[in-house]
């Protein structure tokens, strides 16, 4: 089986340069362009020694960044003695070969780091299996480009040399390897879902931001649930889910979960849909931003675009704007809270503005509860069984036509589906969380 790179290290901390080419359509701090990425490299254990800048409107072919920057790369790597340099943008495989070759050190685009970081990251065998189902579909189109000794076999219909009945082996191990995961993480998720469906009638909240915006610090604080907080990128992987209980009575089922970031590799979204069920099945999301961060408008978009890729951009959400103690010019936060209405501002680190987003959790809570009576034959097992799994039933009455109505309280999101399978449903708005 081919290996892919990895940034795994010995006991010698690797050295390595940053390089970021500024696009006229990118995305970045103008303060400081490089700054995510460094956070990711300082995650990946990486001792960032220098970096270089670029500016292009379009990318080069060959090497992404201009031959006049190769050069200075060049440099920069013997200069430092670098063993690593990073891009902060995603590089196609003939480039990362043709780059290695010139600079003369190995190198790696933004979403290799990212799976790296995943990888060493990862501590249940799920989050194992995601990461690696993300890793071979990252290297898969890669194959043809790590056989650099190809070149010496002339390959052709019936002449085929060995270095090339090599790659299609690889090929074939790799594609059964993904299918075969494919088909695990079809059964984690759909486990998943039954678990997040047969919790009763709690209502559920999961956290949803960028990384490192404090949804770990903002679930110990809530739950004493003792999650992983660091000041590092992707200190959660694994999805925690704890009882919140509310000051003035009532409580919920509060989930952490993996935290999002610009350009989120599209095979770890896929990968991690199973972590990221609770987020799918919640009735209200919190969406926690890092209000410190002068990205932090970008920030909302990413996980915004995250959301939408997983079917979740209409969902019940209320932004929360975290680490306001961190801002120094208060007419920032007036900005953001203008921008984005009905934004809750907390400080969790402070344990400030705690009462403010436990008020709007209830009261969103509230809308989105329903009195219902759900009127269906006695035979249609599947809506029997999703009412058994989403909603608290108090009452049958049985008819004598083969019906059945059920007195139940239910999320207002389950009024579709049951309308879409033959059922009738009449509701009243119920304020179950007060």
């Amino acid at each position: 089986m081919i290996e892919t790179k990895s940034t795994e290290r010995s006991d010698r901390q690797e050295k390595t340069i940053l390089v970021k080419v500024l696009l006229p359509d990118g995305d970045y701090n103008p303060e400081d362009p490089i700054e995510e990425i460094r956070g990711l490299a300082k995650t990946a254990g990486l001792v960032v020694v220098g970096g270089l800048l670029q500016k292009r409107g379009h990318v080069d072919i060959a090497t992404y960044i201009g031959s006049g920057k190769v050069e200075e790369l060049k440099s920069l790597v013997e200069a430092h003695e670098a063993d690593v340099v990073i891009f902060d943008n995603d590089l196609g495989p003939a480039q990362t070969r043709n780059l290695e070759r010139l600079v003369g050190a190995k190198v790696i685009d933004r979403t290799e780091v990212i799976l790296d970081i995943f990888a060493t990251r990862a501590q249940t065998h799920e989050a194992h299996l995601q990461v690696e189902l993300a890793q071979l579909q990252y290297a898969l189109p890669r194959l043809k480009q790590m056989w650099t000794h190809l070149s010496r076999y002339k390959g052709g219909i019936g002449v085929r040399g060995p270095g090339e009945k090599q790659l299609e082996e690889d090929r074939r191990l790799v594609g059964k390897r993904i299918r075969d995961l494919k088909i695990k993480l079809e059964k984690v998720q759909a486990r998943k879902e039954r678990e997040v469906a047969g919790r009763g009638d709690a209502p559920t909240v999961s956290l949803v931001g960028y990384t490192n915006a404090g949804k770990s610090t903002l679930m110990n604080l809530l739950t004493h649930a003792g999650v992983l907080a660091e000041d590092k990128l992707f200190a959660t992987l694994d999805t925690r889910t704890r009882k919140w209980g509310f000051r003035g009575g009532g409580a919920a089922l509060l989930s952490d979960t993996v935290g999002f970031i610009r350009n989120l590799p599209h095979s770890l979204v896929a990968s991690f849909k199973a972590t990221l069920e609770e987020a799918s099945q919640a009735d209200l999301l919190v969406h926690i931003a890092d209000a410190s961060s002068p990205e932090v408008e970008s920030q909302i978009k990413a996980v915004n675009d995250v959301l939408g890729e997983l079917g979740l951009a209409e969902h019940p959400t209320i932004l929360v704007l975290n680490k306001i103690d961190r801002l120094t010019d208060r007419s920032f936060l007036d900005v953001l809270l203008a921008q984005h209405p009905g934004a809750v501002p907390i400080s969790a680190a402070k344990n400030d503005g705690l009462e403010r987003l436990e008020i709007a959790v209830r009261e969103s809570l509230d809308e989105s509860a329903l009195d219902a009576e759900v009127e269906t034959l006695v035979g249609n097992g599947r809506v029997l069984s999703y009412l058994a799994q989403h909603a608290r039933i108090d009452a049958r009455i049985y008819g004598e036509d083969d019906t059945v109505s059920l007195q139940c309280r239910l999320p207002r999101r389950c009024v579709d589906f049951l309308n879409e399978n033959g059922a009738k449903v009449r509701t009243n708005a119920l304020r179950l969380y007060a």
